[in-house]
């Protein structure tokens, strides 16, 4: 970007901060022009929104390895979370996350943009809560409802088949595992199965020692089992002889990491995944 056009910039963010400043609140209109700076709003969004109201997601909306809806992003403009690059957009609504840049959010406020933010979900009330929450900004509420009936027949499905009362662990690269109060566990308890996490009092996210997990004996073993495509420290834990017999004695299973990092209706998918591998119908 040239000197003149930063000069130009930062003459019309400060315009824009004192009409923001000095305009009247006007009467909550239809936001037609909406940018997304979170991958889980992006997603939410790009479900819900009606033609041309969404305008821009984030960048990593596009990635397969983050994202459950990598192709459908490929349709939107993106943003890397630049307050100066969504200003310039001109959106009148923006969607974040709690984690997403606090300068941006801070920076688009005070420029009387609109910024709404949503915690990550950790629970199917959390994925309800937010679909509705988006639906009521967009004035798109009978979509959101159609998602949430969606996630709801999912659950029922998913309850429908008597819990197999199997154990799980969640084991990942750097021996990373979940326990209680995340997505992840939900996302078993909804398959039927008991995380030894919460067993073992594991709460949010941490490191499993693989000690712990060979003495635990899970009936199955879940994992992303992603590669970097060179050799990487993260994923030494996969090839330790120890974790090697474990792996040979367990039902393991590949989960949809994408599709469980966000909530929605999408996120059912690995619960569905985990059942059948309980009941024996898939294994990898």
């Amino acid at each position: 970007m040239g000197r003149q056009t930063k000069s130009t910039l930062r003459l019309a963010l400060l315009a824009a901060a004192g009409l923001a400043f000095a305009a009247p609140a006007a009467a909550e209109t239809v936001p037609r022009r909406v940018v997304s700076i979170n991958v889980c709003t992006d997603q939410l969004a790009m479900l819900i929104a009606s033609e041309g109201q969404l305008h821009a997601v984030s960048a990593l909306a596009r990635d397969p390895n983050s994202s459950a809806m990598p192709e459908e992003a490929q349709a939107f403009a993106v943003t890397h979370g630049l307050a100066e690059e969504i200003f310039l957009m001109e959106p009148d609504l923006v969607l974040a996350g709690t984690f997403s840049a606090r300068p941006t959010v801070g920076i688009l406020r005070r420029l009387g943009i609109r910024v709404e933010e949503f915690r990550p979900a950790r629970s199917f009330d959390d994925i309800r809560a937010n679909i509705l929450r988006i639906g009521e900004l967009l004035h798109r509420q009978e979509r959101a409802g159609a998602l949430v009936a969606e996630l709801d027949a999912g659950l029922a499905a998913l309850a429908a088949q008597p819990p197999s009362g199997l154990s799980i662990a969640l084991y990942d690269a750097n021996s990373y595992t979940t326990g209680t109060g995340t997505l992840a566990d939900e996302i078993f308890r909804a398959a039927g199965l008991v995380n030894i996490a919460g067993r073992l009092g594991i709460a949010g996210s941490t490191r499993l020692p693989l000690e712990l997990l060979i003495t635990a004996q899970p009936d199955v073993i879940a994992s992303s089992f992603r590669t970097y495509g060179t050799p990487a420290l993260a994923q030494e834990n996969f090839s330790h002889p120890a974790f090697l017999a474990l792996e040979n004695r367990k039902q393991v299973v590949e989960l949809p990491v994408p599709k469980m990092i966000c909530g929605a209706p999408f996120t059912l998918d690995a619960a569905f995944v985990l059942q059948r591998a309980a009941r024996g119908q898939e294994r990898p």
